[in-house]
């Protein structure tokens, strides 16, 4: 049975987690398996053992800039998300600012803070300065969106 994406409606791969075309997550397969899948060197899907990916919070990039399905695994008090090339998030795009916004823990919670980006940051589709963020939380920064995820 082919599993289509929720967001699109793009067939996918059988044991996909992410939508190939829109980054996506899949909710769940037929037979209750779930897999988690990288984009290798050759341009194919490669397998990846669940235990490669740590518990946390991740910001994982559904769609923007041909990078749909990588992660950003959040750790430490602050994550810079910005196009200067030292940022934890780097996101390389005229729409995106040098300091676009920083992700950082408070207490249990994880929040969202614009820098005074010139396009904005937004948490499911409202312009935020700044916002707690949620596990399924789409972020927008620039041409990019981004989920949430905390496990």
């Amino acid at each position: 049975m082919a599993a289509h994406c929720p967001e699109c409606g793009v067939s996918v791969q059988e044991g996909s987690s992410y939508c190939q075309r829109c980054g996506a997550f899949i909710s769940s397969e037929p037979d209750g398996a779930t897999g988690a899948w990288k984009i290798g060197e050759t341009g194919e899907l490669d397998a990846v053992e669940a235990a490669a990916e740590p518990e946390g919070a991740f910001l994982v990039i559904r769609s923007g800039g041909g990078r749909s399905g990588e992660s950003f695994h959040l750790v430490g008090a602050k994550q810079s998300i910005g196009r200067r090339p030292d940022s934890a998030v780097f996101l390389d795009d005229i729409t995106v600012s040098r300091d676009h916004a920083v992700v950082v823990s408070r207490g249990t919670e994880w929040w969202i803070d614009d820098c005074g980006s010139l396009n904005g940051t937004y948490v499911n589709r409202e312009r935020i300065d700044s916002q707690a963020l949620a596990d399924g939380d789409e972020v927008q920064v620039g041409k990019y969106r981004l989920a949430f995820l905390h496990r």
